[in-house]
């Protein structure tokens, strides 16, 4: 965790259910990687709510917020009818975890197309050692360029004009490509700031991609990008997690 009173210490971890590389879910070992890293708050995507079998209905965003000590907001973009009468709404979307009060928190969701699966963007206003921080995390839709066009437009206008806020997430994009650039056009790519190497996130554990984001307004600037390469980061998802911090 940071320790100057105008730095925030933020993640990006598309945890793929707690799946990790080697196929076997173990949330256990996310909550290693997020607690390891020592971060003020964590941008999670793909994150079960009494899902289902597959993570056997847990509610993955309380139970690593428990886990962890850290304040939770959760952003449901798939929200399906429970199994049983008396059982939780099955969920499925993005959460943040903060070691600071969330002040404020709410999801938007994104526009999208014939069976295209939903997305948003879940909002949080958070007090990190007396500095309040707008935070927003994201995942875009995987299989259509246009599609991610219209989702970056439309966090554009949800944004209005950023204040220290810092947008993370899984774009599956790379840079350069018009939806991240409809981004980075408003908001600074921090690993093009302060990361070294090509940053790749995508697939662990061999990635060759990159298209997890840590991005901020101009208002701040970028101290520090890492990837997290070493084990558990490396078999905990899919994906491995970037950290950024960002002084305010």
């Amino acid at each position: 965790m940071a320790t100057d009173a105008a730095v925030l210490r933020i993640m990006t971890f598309n945890i793929q259910h707690g799946r990790g590389a080697d196929g076997r879910v173990d949330l256990g070992r996310v909550a290693e990687v997020v607690r390891g890293a020592g971060v003020d708050v964590a941008g999670l995507q793909e994150v079960d709510r009494h899902y289902g079998d597959r993570s056997g209905f847990a509610d993955q965003a309380r139970w690593l917020a428990a886990e962890l000590g850290m304040d939770v907001a959760y952003g449901a973009n798939t929200d399906l009818a429970p199994p049983a009468l008396d059982a939780p709404r099955r969920q499925f979307g993005n959460a943040v975890l903060s070691a600071f009060p969330i002040l404020a928190a709410h999801n938007s969701h994104l526009p999208r197309s014939g069976s295209s699966e939903q997305r948003g963007v879940v909002h949080a206003r958070i007090a990190v050692r007396g500095v309040t921080w707008q935070v927003h995390v994201t995942h875009l839709q995987h299989d259509s360029s246009s599609e991610r066009r219209v989702q970056a437009e439309a966090i554009r206008q949800l944004l209005g004009t950023p204040d220290r806020t810092v947008l993370v997430g899984d774009l599956n994009a790379q840079p350069g490509t018009p939806e991240v650039r409809a981004l980075t056009d408003v908001l600074v790519d921090a690993w093009a700031a302060a990361g070294e190497g090509p940053g790749h996130t995508s697939a662990s554990p061999t990635p060759s991609q990159r298209i997890d984001y840590v991005l901020h307004s101009a208002d701040v600037r970028t101290r520090a990008a890492t990837v997290l390469t070493g084990r558990p980061a490396a078999v905990a998802s899919d994906h491995l997690p970037v950290v950024a911090e960002i002084v305010g």
